[in-house]
């Protein structure tokens, strides 16, 4: 009976061990979903500002055009 009993501690110990390695791999990639969502959402607002500076530039560049004429 000695021996099941040791085996059975192995096995637990096994089984929690691959439990703690399985729910540390699942919050590691729920992190890196997370930042790259909020890498999306900053590529996404620094092109909007990018397309107010070319409007902006455009806007100042016709403005220069026909003060110069």
């Amino acid at each position: 009976m000695a021996k099941k009993s040791k085996l059975k501690n192995a096995a637990v110990t096994i089984g929690t061990a691959a439990g703690k390695v399985d729910a540390a791999a699942h919050a590691t990639a729920h992190k890196a979903a997370n930042a790259a969502h909020v890498a999306k959402q900053e590529l996404i607002q620094l092109g909007k500002q990018v397309d107010l500076l070319k409007k902006q530039l455009k806007k100042s560049t016709q403005r220069l055009k026909s003060a110069l004429k």
